[in-house]
């Protein structure tokens, strides 16, 4: 008998090796590469969704960066408008009050002057009553 001679068996054997292909292939492999192409799908889609969301996150970081941009400008803007209106308010406080103080030294001046000439005016007398008052002090007897 040789090794490889072809009898009833072999026959029979090739036969249930189709068979148990065919059950095999029915109750095992169609199923499991089903499931795997529906595991490969559902991962396609994950990796899907996540770069469709990474794109989105990204856009709304630029966004966001944008908007932070836009409201830094705007109060600086703000800022620098209230500090001219806070200049300029301060000059126009500041020459008021200076203004407001030079009438009052130029009352006050007034004032001095009047009353310096008052006293100028009544120096005369002021003076004639002293030295009679120092005279009558120093010599007594000339006042009589």
């Amino acid at each position: 008998m040789s090794f490889l001679s072809l009898n009833g068996t072999v026959v029979v054997q090739l036969i249930n090796f189709a068979i148990f292909f065919a059950v095999l292939n029915v109750v095992f492999l169609r199923p499991v590469a089903a499931a795997i192409s529906k595991r490969r799908a559902y991962i396609n889609g994950l990796v899907s969704d996540y770069d469709r969301y990474q794109t989105e996150a990204h856009s709304l970081r630029a966004e966001a960066e944008s908007v932070r941009s836009a409201a830094r400008r705007e109060a600086a803007h703000q800022i620098a408008t209230a500090a001219a209106a806070t200049t300029n308010e301060t000059a126009e406080i500041s020459s008021r009050y200076g203004r407001d103080a030079q009438s009052i030294v130029d009352e006050a001046d007034r004032t001095v002057r009047a009353e310096l000439d008052a006293a100028r005016a009544g120096e005369p007398d002021a003076v004639r009553r002293i030295a009679d008052v120092m005279l009558a002090r120093a010599v007594p007897e000339a006042v009589a």
